[in-house]
């Protein structure tokens, strides 16, 4: 197992049935994991050696190390 400090963000759904779909890493990348928050779940996500990027469908307010954005419209 590598030794590294992973980054974490927060995901908060700003509207029901938002997707938040984390991808693997590695010369093929795949879905692995998938959930769906409602409107005020709130989610904590990290990269890992096996997440490489995590995908948002939705409108959700992101929060993480680099600052804060919105998903969706």
């Amino acid at each position: 197992m590598k030794n590294f400090q992973a980054d974490f963000i927060m995901i908060k759904a700003l509207e029901d049935g938002v997707n938040v779909i984390g991808l693997t890493r590695g010369s093929d990348t795949r879905f692995h994991h998938s959930e769906k928050l409602d409107n005020g779940e709130v989610m904590i996500a990290q990269f890992t050696e096996h997440t490489s990027a995590i995908k948002i469908r939705g409108r959700a307010e992101i929060s993480t190390s680099f600052g804060e954005m919105q998903s969706g419209d």
